[in-house]
């Protein structure tokens, strides 16, 4: 079978790939979508309570608002995971996306098909393909070879891999009698299958992140009546979380996502001065953070339920690990629904769950909120040779403008990098490629591009001991500009 050319292929029919491919649509990309839909995480990773962590207005499209709501006056008001199904089915058809998409294809290979001379990244299109990919249809069982001059990964870091935990010899799941499931399979559940797994249960949740917190509260709506069963999370690490996003009457957003907050806040190639300003009002970053700690403490019982965490608010969100609480969850906890068990390390024995300080939890199902391996599955996909240049030791992604490697030739990456806005941020950088691969403007050297991706992996390490994912959360504004600058575009 003969190999298919095009310019540009893109992987994953999700939020950056639906945006990738409008951007790039001129160009006719082909999209590669392993599932007969759109919507990706939102699709396939969702539970039935599953909503989004931010307001509407936050998470849209520059280009295609949210249709009028009835919640539009309501703060604490977040679309559920089916609004925002259809917000995507709706920006899909509004812009003619699905013409590009084809549906059941699972990328199973990519091969580097350049030579010494394209090994750099080349700014503008060509005509002379670098990338083979192979594809699997799933429909017709054939797999078919493409040739493209560009490709954009949009896998997204959601799904796929599931981290399991490691145990000792005769500590899995093996030796345990009851049920394991990691969310990735209880989000494959349809309603009345993942009611029924924990109706009636001793149902055990590990983990304190935003998974995590949904799944104990929809054990608890199963569990309603007579015969119901308290939910038990286990938590490692507490993270600070949000009821909603106001503190103290004040919007979240004047304390970090701002100018004037930004400001003062540590950012690449600042200055001196830039410097000495973020020295002598790092008294007053602290003082927002304990603010913000102070309102938490008096919201929510996290000292009752030993859930107050050991470092300052500002390390969860400059790492993107703020999860705003589902409705009710501590009112729950208080009820005796949900109980929570801190550990450090925990295994399995027949009964249950045993942890180290030797106690042990019975329990009829165990479900785990253990995240994914976003970068394996990255890794799985790309050639060899290119597979460890995303090997650092910080576990960030090495990406100049978080889009691009300067050693893995024209390829991108959209939806790995994180701030309080993700598909804002996805759309500015889709817009910089764009621009880049029309040849409005030549990137830097090599040299000056890994500069860059240092100083930017530097802030992250310094600003908190979770940094092992990139987050520009606290640097999001002047980000923006400098991707402005750079491609020579104001909007």
């Amino acid at each position: 079978m003969s190999v298919i050319n095009s310019k540009i292929g893109i992987i994953g029919g999700g939020v950056s790939g639906l945006a990738a491919a409008k951007h790039l649509s001129k160009h006719n990309p082909m999209v590669f979508e392993a599932t007969d839909s759109i919507g990706g995480v939102w699709k396939h990773c969702s539970f039935r309570t599953t909503k989004l962590q931010t307001p509407r207005s936050g998470y849209q499209f520059s280009d295609f608002p949210w249709p009028p709501s009835n919640n539009d006056d309501n703060p604490s008001s977040f679309p559920t995971y089916v609004e925002i199904l259809d917000y995507l089915d709706s920006y899909a058809n509004h812009f003619d996306l699905i013409k590009f998409i084809n549906f059941n294809s699972k990328v199973t290979e990519i091969r580097f098909v350049g030579d010494q001379e394209t090994m750099a990244y080349q700014s503008c299109m060509t005509g002379r393909p670098l990338w083979e990919v192979a594809v699997h249809n799933a429909k017709s069982n054939i797999i078919q070879w493409y040739a493209f001059e560009f490709m954009v990964m949009c896998s997204g870091k959601y799904g796929d891999i599931p981290i399991i935990p490691k145990f000792a010899m005769n500590k899995g799941p093996q030796v345990f009698k009851g049920k394991v499931m990691h969310t990735q399979d209880y989000s494959k559940l349809n309603v009345q299958e993942s009611i029924q797994l924990v109706k009636g249960k001793k149902v055990v949740v590990v983990g304190y992140k935003k998974s995590a917190l949904d799944l104990a509260v929809e054990c608890v709506e199963a569990n309603k009546g007579e015969d119901g069963k308290a939910c038990t999370v286990v938590v490692r690490t507490p993270h600070w979380t949000l009821p909603h996003y106001s503190v103290w009457g004040l919007p979240f957003y004047v304390f970090y996502s701002n100018k004037f907050s930004q400001y003062f806040r540590e950012r690449p190639n600042q200055g001196v001065f830039r410097d000495l300003v973020c020295n002598v009002f790092s008294p007053m970053r602290k003082a927002a953070s304990k603010i913000i700690e102070s309102y938490l403490l008096y919201k929510l019982p996290l000292v009752k339920y030993g859930l107050k965490p050991d470092h300052p608010f500002e390390e969860d969100y400059v790492s993107c690990q703020i999860a705003v609480l589902p409705d009710k969850f501590f009112h729950e906890a208080d009820k005796g629904n949900i109980t929570f068990k801190r550990a450090s390390n925990w295994w399995f024995w027949e009964g249950g769950v045993e942890f180290d300080d030797n106690t042990k939890l019975d329990a009829d199902v165990v479900l785990l909120a253990t995240g994914y391996d976003g970068k394996m599955k990255l890794k799985n996909l790309l050639p060899e040779q290119f597979r460890s240049f995303l090997e650092v030791p910080s576990g960030i992604l090495p990406l100049y403008r978080g889009t691009i490697h300067p050693l893995i030739p024209n390829m991108a990456f959209i939806g790995y990098l994180e701030s309080g806005t993700n598909i804002h941020i996805s759309e500015i950088r889709l817009k910089w490629f764009a621009r880049m691969i029309d040849g409005k403007f030549a990137l830097p050297s090599i040299k000056k591009m890994f500069e860059h991706i240092t100083k930017e992996m530097d802030i992250m390490k310094k600003s908190s001991r979770f940094y092992m994912r990139n987050c520009i959360s606290t640097f999001s504004i002047n980000y923006i500009n400098e991707i402005h600058e750079e491609m020579g575009s104001t909007s």
